[in-house]
């Protein structure tokens, strides 16, 4: 970061705040956004490029004074790095372009992403004060804070949007322990800020509600599924072939569906991310519940 500001401190079109200490990604965001004096204010996150023509993409939907804040579509920058990156790349296509892409049909993403996001300066600035004060469990919260913000935009009355044609490329874990322990944050995070949302639902759409309550209660099912399968394998000594099959048919149709409409075969190794899911992210998001 200070290679960064060296290089920009002689340049009027920008103003370097730098901070005596690190405080955290919320409270640098408010310090940046209380000195900040345009229309939008565009978040972006460290490890990630936009491509060139991000703002021009994300800026007419914001011409909506309804619209509070709109996210853009994300890529691994690092896509080709390992197998690791290449599932996750391809979840974060699934992650915009089915469910923020669901959602924004209804004027509601949950989650605008940190690293393409473009809000509305005036509305930001009357969300603040809850922004930064909010707690969990007696502390200052130190998570979740995309998706917080979001919430706090909806429950004020704004709009928010998707842009699958404003690109952002960030950096992503290529090993399994940084993954899993995003995806643990992550987690914690969506299952917070769901039940601070769950009030605000209802009056946004009958399938956004449907679309969020499936996707919190979607794992512990799947969870309880294979630990029936288990204890069946374990009790009886037979194979549960029919939960096995209903689990691998139902991956390889998304995975299908995906690669049609993507257009890429690609998307059909994405069923290996099953195998992640069922035995390394089922277990950690009933931790991250707990």
């Amino acid at each position: 970061f200070a290679t960064c500001a060296r290089a920009f401190a002689r340049d009027p079109r920008f103003n370097i705040l730098l901070l005596p200490q690190n405080v955290g990604k919320r409270k640098a965001q408010i310090a940046a956004i209380r000195r900040s004096a345009g229309d939008m204010v565009l978040n972006v996150d460290s490890d990630t490029i936009l491509a060139s023509d991000v703002i021009r993409k994300l800026v007419p939907k914001m011409q909506d004074p309804a619209v509070g804040a709109a996210m853009g579509q994300l890529t691994a920058r690092n896509r080709n790095d390992s197998w690791l990156t290449r599932l996750i790349d391809m979840e974060y296509w699934l992650a915009c372009n089915e469910e923020r892409a669901a959602q924004a049909r209804f004027g509601a993403v949950m989650c605008c992403c940190g690293p393409c996001a473009i809000y509305r300066r005036s509305a930001l600035a009357s969300l603040l004060d809850q922004y930064e004060s909010q707690y969990f469990r007696g502390k200052p919260s130190d998570f979740g804070e995309d998706r917080h913000l979001t919430i706090l935009m909806l429950k004020a009355g704004f709009r928010t949007e998707y842009v699958p044609s404003a690109i952002a490329a960030t950096v992503v874990p290529n090993k399994l322990g940084p993954y899993l322990r995003q995806q643990l944050r992550w987690a914690r995070s969506t299952y917070r800020d769901t039940l601070l949302g769950l009030r605000l639902l209802p009056n946004l759409n009958r399938f956004l509600t449907l679309d969020v309550v499936g996707q919190n209660l979607g794992p512990p099912l799947l969870a309880l599924s294979v630990l029936t399968g288990l204890a069946q394998l374990a009790l009886t000594g037979t194979v549960p072939w029919l939960a096995a099959l209903m689990i691998v048919a139902m991956t390889m149709i998304h995975c299908s569906v995906v690669a049609l409409r993507a257009r890429q075969l690609r998307f059909l190794g994405f069923s290996l991310h099953a195998f992640i899911n069922i035995f390394l992210l089922l277990p950690l998001k009933a931790y991250a519940l707990c």
